[in-house]
């Protein structure tokens, strides 16, 4: 399995920023692919996961709830984590992962399968 996360970057406090997960190599139906992150300093977060088959999400973070959203294209095997109304706090590098047993309602223990991150910097 394998998971690329770009669309990373430098934003502006107000702005948006729409990052992209490129999936390849899973074999079970209907993985759970999340989206977390990483400030530094501090432990890495849940956000927002997705099923792939039935495009069904569940929010982890509650500081995120109304400005994230996320999607999949499974013709692209493809999620996008788009964000609005970006707040200097939510700088960190962002991950996606994939979970093949256990849906989204899980510990994000049972992510077995990462990216390699890309930075968000949200700054004036």
């Amino acid at each position: 399995v394998q998971l690329q996360a770009s669309g990373g970057g430098l934003v502006q406090p107000g702005g948006s920023l729409r990052l992209s997960c490129a999936v390849s190599g899973v074999t079970v139906d209907d993985p759970a692919i999340g989206w977390f992150r990483q400030a530094p300093g501090k432990e890495r977060e849940g956000l927002l996961c997705i099923r792939r088959r039935s495009g069904g999400s569940t929010v982890y973070a509650g500081s995120v709830k109304g400005r994230f959203t996320i999607s999949r294209d499974n013709s692209e095997n493809t999620v996008y984590l788009q964000m609005s109304s970006l707040k200097p706090e939510d700088t960190a590098v962002y991950y996606c992962a994939v979970n093949t047993l256990t849906g989204c309602y899980t510990d994000i223990a049972d992510f077995a399968f990462w990216g390699q991150g890309t930075l968000v910097t949200v700054s004036s």
